[in-house]
C-alpha cells in the first residue's frame, strides 16, 4: 500500500471512562487539533486497559485480543466481498522478502528510515563466546551479527512483482492479485495507529496504463462505499508520504502533482489529523521497469494497488463505535460478516 473529497468529521471524540468511544460528529469536527500525542496516548492506554491491545514493551509492537482479531477477520470478509468480481489470483507471503528484490525496488532511496533488515549470527565458537560475554555484561552485542538475504516486507504488494515477472509476459487482460501480509516499518510511536508490525490487505492490478487508472478509480469508489457501510467519517485526499532527505520534498511534490496516490482518511486519535486507512496507488511503469514485468505485447507493465490497513480500520471502528461489539450498529456488524 504505497504507497483523496472531503467530509467535515475531522476529529474524534475522546473515549469515555468505560473505554468506549463516542461517535465523531459536527461538534467534534469543530474542535481544532490540540496535542496529538496526548490523544494518541489516551487511546493507546484505553485499548490496553480494555485488553484489546497487549503491550510488548516496544512502542508500536502489540499483541491482539480475540475481539480485535474478530474485527480484523470481519474486515477481510468485507474486502473479499467487495472484490469478489475481480477474479483475483490469491497470493500469501510471509512478512519477509528477498533482500535482492527489496534493493531493486528502490525503497531505500525513499524510505531508508523505515526499512527493517534481518540479521543473524554467522560467526565461530570464539565469536559466540564474545557475544555471550557482551550480553552478560550488558554491552552491545548486535554488531556480532551479519545481514542475511532476507528483509522484512515493507508493503504487502512488493513480493508480487518479481514473482509475476518470472512467469514471462502477462495475458492481454493483465492480472489482479489478492494479497494479505504483515508488514514492517521502523516507526516506533505511542500512536496505536502507527504500528511497526501491521497487516495490509491489497488488490494489485498489473497491465497497461488504461487498465490501472480504471482499476484505481473503481477502488476509490468502492473504498468510500466500504467506509460508508462501516459508518466511519472519512475524506479522500492526495497522499503526503514521508520521503527521506533533502530530495524527499521534490519527490513528494511530484507525487502530489501527478496525483499518483490517494488516501482515505478517518479520524482515530483525539486532537490529531485523520489517519490514512486505505490507499489507492498508481505506480506507473516503475515496477515494470525494475523487474521487467511485461504486458502481452512486450511493453513494460504498469501497476497499481488498493491497500486496506487492517489494524487502522479496526482501530477506527473501535474509536467510532465503542469497545462493546454488541452495541455496534447492526449494519456495520452485518458488513463484517455478522460479527
Amino acid at each position: 500500500m504505497d504507497a483523496n473529497v472531503s467530509v467535515d468529521n475531522a476529529g474524534a471524540a475522546p473515549a469515555t471512562s468505560a473505554g468506549l468511544a463516542e461517535p465523531a460528529g459536527d461538534a467534534a469536527a469543530a474542535t481544532p487539533y490540540g496535542d496529538p500525542q496526548a490523544g494518541q496516548r489516551r487511546y493507546q492506554q484505553a485499548l490496553i486497559a480494555a485488553g484489546l491491545l497487549i503491550p510488548s514493551g516496544v512502542d508500536g509492537v502489540y499483541g491482539r485480543s480475540a475481539v480485535f482479531e474478530a474485527i480484523a477477520d470481519g474486515l477481510n470478509v468485507a474486502v473479499s466481498a467487495l472484490g469478489a468480481d475481480q477474479r483475483a489470483e490469491v497470493m500469501r507471503f510471509p512478512p519477509a522478502m528477498s533482500r535482492k528484490d527489496f534493493e531493486a525496488s528502490g525503497y531505500l532511496k525513499s524510505f531508508p528510515q523505515l526499512a527493517g533488515t534481518v540479521h543473524s549470527f554467522c560467526g565461530s565458537d570464539r565469536d559466540h563466546h564474545r557475544l555471550l560475554a557482551r550480553l552478560e555484561d550488558g554491552e552491545e552485542w548486535a554488531d556480532e551479527q551479519r545481514p542475511t538475504r532476507v528483509v522484512l516486507t515493507p508493503a504487502a504488494c512488493y513480493p508480487i512483482y518479481p514473482a509475476v515477472a518470472r512467469r514471462g509476459p502477462m495475458p492481454p487482460q493483465g492480472l489482479v492479485v489478492d494479497v494479505l501480509s504483515y508488514c514492517f516499518r521502523h516507526e516506533p510511536s505511542i500512536d496505536p495507529a502507527r504500528m511497526q508490525m501491521f497487516r495490509q490487505r491489497e488488490y494489485v492490478r498489473l497491465g497497461n496504463a488504461e487498465q490501472i487508472i480504471a482499476f484505481r478509480q473503481l477502488w476509490m469508489e468502492r473504498g468510500q462505499q466500504l467506509a460508508g457501510l462501516l459508518e466511519l467519517p472519512h475524506e479522500v485526499d492526495v497522499a503526503n508520504d514521508p520521503f527521506f532527505g533533502r530530495g524527499g520534498k521534490i519527490v513528494a511534490d511530484s507525487q502530489r502533482e501527478l496525483k499518483l496516490k490517494f488516501e482515505l482518511l478517518v479520524p482515530i486519535n483525539e486532537g490529531a489529523p485523520p489517519t490514512a486507512c486505505m490507499s489507492f496507488n498508481y505506480h506507473m511503469d516503475h515496477f515494470g521497469q525494475v523487474w521487467e514485468l511485461r504486458t502481452a505485447d512486450g511493453e513494460p507493465a504498469h501497476t497499481g494497488c488498493v491497500g486496506f490497513g487492517i489494524e487502522r480500520l479496526t482501530l477506527a471502528l473501535l474509536r467510532h463505535h465503542g469497545f462493546d461489539l454488541s452495541q455496534w450498529p447492526r449494519g456495520v456488524r452485518a458488513t463484517l460478516g455478522g460479527l
